[in-house]
């Protein structure tokens, strides 16, 4: 199991995406709404993986993407424009266009705990041909 950083202005949103983490057997460790609260979380909260809404309202998720590349802590944006607003120097990392599936977030997880540093958690759970742990 992982523990999961949300970074989601939109609380319905934030709310389904906490409840698929979950039903893949995964914990979300942290949710933020604002950018204050992001960068608080990105710079001490403690999870394995994030998953960061490309826009705050107005406020770009860049400060807090550089934050988690900073902690070397994974990360993948979830937009619902494309990769516009994508800070350009994180345009490599995973993207999840909105809406998305259960199984689209199950695959971007496998990628990004393969991303993940050694010590941290591996990605069994999340592996096709597993069984996942309900919540």
């Amino acid at each position: 199991m992982a523990s999961v950083f949300l970074v989601e202005d939109e609380v319905l949103i934030r709310m389904l995406v906490a409840d698929m983490v979950t039903e893949l057997g995964h914990a979300v460790a942290a949710e933020a709404g604002d950018l204050s609260s992001a960068l608080d979380h990105a710079n001490s909260a403690v999870f394995d993986m994030a998953v960061l809404d490309v826009w705050l309202g107005r406020d770009s998720i860049e400060p807090v993407a550089n934050a988690l590349a900073n902690r070397n802590i994974p990360f993948a944006f979830a937009s619902g424009v494309g990769a516009e607003g994508v800070p350009e120097q994180f345009r490599e990392r995973p993207r999840l266009q909105k809406p998305f599936a259960m199984a689209q977030l199950e695959r971007c997880f496998v990628q990004l705990l393969a991303q993940a540093p050694t010590n941290a958690v591996t990605p069994r759970a999340c592996l096709p041909g597993t069984s996942r742990p309900r919540a």
